[in-house]
């Protein structure tokens, strides 16, 4: 048998209207739109007392966007991943890196005449 419908089903006890006169008035707000370089439109509602930032992510897209719909800020240059040895070329000439190489292996030589275990 299907119940009948229940007006106060999905409420909570002692809910009531949801009206201005309960809640308060709002603040005053003011309609911000930003633009990115995808040619994405976005508007941010900000209060009138709040600092308004010059970029805002874009949430279509993830890019910066501006209030400049003429010049929207270009697309941040994304580097690519770089490994231990990209980083260490980067400190380190081909020179300086043979001849730490050239020590270390001399140092595994004479241990291993020396008779030590090496692990």
């Amino acid at each position: 048998m299907a119940g009948a419908g229940n007006a106060i089903r999905g409420s909570r006890v002692g809910a009531g209207p949801m009206g201005e006169a309960e809640r308060g008035d709002a603040a005053p707000r003011q309609a911000v739109t930003y633009f990115c370089s995808h040619d994405h439109r976005s508007v941010v509602t900000f209060a009138i007392e709040a600092a308004v930032p010059e970029s805002w992510d874009c949430p279509k897209c993830g890019l910066p966007a501006s209030l400049d719909s003429e010049n929207p800020p270009p697309a941040p240059k994304i580097e690519p991943y770089k490994t231990h040895l990209a980083y260490v070329k980067e400190r380190r000439s081909e020179t300086e890196a043979a001849d730490i190489l050239d020590e270390a292996v001399a140092l595994l030589r004479s241990r291993r005449k020396a008779g030590e275990i090496i692990f």
